[in-house]
């Protein structure tokens, strides 16, 4: 059987095109698996589980088809879809997944995030990540009208626009020191993320032993996942040259 990783569609109710993309995805790539994550961001930007555009219909119905098909589904938020909760993936038949969570991918144990948490260069973000992580944050945007959240959500994708303008490449990147730190915390020699949009298979040593470091890539109206089996671990995307891990 297989396990399929993708994250970072950033779907939009303003891009029609990439949302059959993903439904098309869901429908064709899944067929002989046996789970799929979603490591956060599937959407470019959320107002809470009780404002779902209807253009997203098509991409609920067809999740719900993998739930009752017998395919497991997980999701984990991300840094543009973090206010997404509970309710959501009860409609869709997936489980959601805490910020950091590890499984045992064939054999391997192996952490998975969504990526922003290892960005740490980048203070003025992690700053802003830890209130709007908070309970009286999320409980305030639920109870303010869908009009004020709209706002609130455009101011913070401008300013986070406006901000990237003048942040250097290698602050935006992962931090490799807390990177290595991160997987002996979890002690593990494998971790899978996205939030970077650098898709790319890294080796590094952590305690001493060979160690895997795998970035998915986002979806800019081409897909991008890791497809993983017993044999190998493949990353599929059109920017990737060496994309093969053997697992034996």
């Amino acid at each position: 059987m297989t396990t399929l990783f993708i994250s970072d569609l950033h779907l939009s109710p303003n891009n029609p095109d990439c949302i059959e993309l993903a439904v098309n995805f869901l429908q064709e790539e899944t067929k002989d698996i046996e789970s799929l994550y979603i490591l956060g961001d599937l959407f470019n930007t959320w107002l809470g589980d009780d404002i779902v555009p209807t253009a997203f219909n098509p991409l609920i119905r067809q999740l719900q088809r993998l739930h009752q098909s017998g395919i497991k589904t997980y999701l984990m938020v991300g840094n543009r879809d973090f206010i997404m909760g509970k309710d959501f993936a009860q409609q869709t038949g997936c489980e959601l997944l805490p910020d950091d969570y590890v499984i045992n991918l064939y054999g391997t144990e192996t952490l998975l995030l969504h990526g922003d948490t290892l960005c740490i260069d980048d203070v003025s973000y992690q700053r802003f990540r830890c209130w709007s992580r908070t309970k009286l944050f999320r409980w305030f945007i639920y109870h303010i009208p869908t009009r004020y959240r709209q706002r609130i959500s455009d101011k913070i994708k401008q300013k986070s626009h406006q901000q990237k303008q003048f942040k250097s490449t290698m602050i935006m990147d992962v931090n490799q020191a807390e990177v290595i730190r991160v997987m002996e915390q979890f002690k593990v020699n494998q971790l899978i993320h996205g939030h970077t949009h650098r898709p790319a298979i890294h080796q590094l040593e952590v305690n001493g032993k060979a160690a895997n470091r795998i970035v998915l890539g986002d979806w800019d109206n081409e897909i991008s996942y890791l497809k993983c089996d017993d044999q190998q671990y493949q990353l599929i995307d059109h920017r990737v040259a060496k994309n093969r891990l053997s697992t034996r």
